[in-house]
């Protein structure tokens, strides 16, 4: 039974979700989930452009981060453990290569070494400002946000005490230097031989 189905016989939660009542919700892949302060956030899933950049940024990511360090996509990230809790899904995550190794079914924020959100309608405000916010208070040193629309851009903020100070700018080919020396083309990523470009 989806979410939606089994809403349709439940009520929707009428208070702020506790980390074990998120855990208890039926699987539903049919909508985006996240926890934010205990409130459940339902979204569309993500578009067909979003998804393929979300892929070509993780692929393209794990072939130019050391080894130590692996990228992976649409993974649960503990923001705030304590209630209410806030349990977050950033498109892109990069983590240590021995934490992925172990398969965890979530991470938490300490484990982050950066988030991705790709803005979809509607969370243009929520990815550039509060998301920022939290993610910086839960300690994660780097922080992008991509912008499909044309001109695409991407938006690299560092951790800088306990706010992120914008590091780059850029709607073409950049070069960053954190975490690491990667090389990215926000203009071409939603391109089907993007993965397979000379870098």
């Amino acid at each position: 039974m989806t979410y939606a189905e089994l809403m349709s016989v439940q009520p929707w939660p009428d208070h702020l979700l506790t980390l074990e009542e998120w855990d208890a919700l039926p699987e539903d892949l049919s909508r985006h989930y996240e926890l934010a302060e205990g409130v459940l956030v339902v979204a569309p899933r993500p578009a067909p452009h979003h998804q393929r950049a979300a892929g070509n940024l993780m692929v393209d990511l794990n072939r130019q981060l050391p080894s130590t360090l692996a990228a992976t996509q649409d993974v649960e990230v503990l923001i705030e453990s304590t209630f209410p809790t806030t349990v977050r899904a950033p498109d892109v995550v990069v983590t240590s290569e021995s934490l992925f190794v172990r398969n965890p079914s979530r991470i938490d924020a300490a484990e982050v070494l950066l988030a991705v959100e790709i803005v979809s309608p509607g969370t243009r405000r929520i990815d550039r400002v509060l998301k920022a916010v939290e993610y910086a208070a839960a300690g994660i040193p780097y922080y992008w946000v991509i912008d499909l629309t044309e001109p695409a851009s991407i938006t690299t903020r560092t951790l800088a005490g306990t706010e992120y100070e914008v590091t780059e700018k850029a709607t073409g080919p950049v070069t960053l230097t954190e975490p690491a020396t990667i090389a990215v083309d926000v203009s071409r990523l939603i391109q089907r031989d993007y993965a397979s470009r000379t870098l």
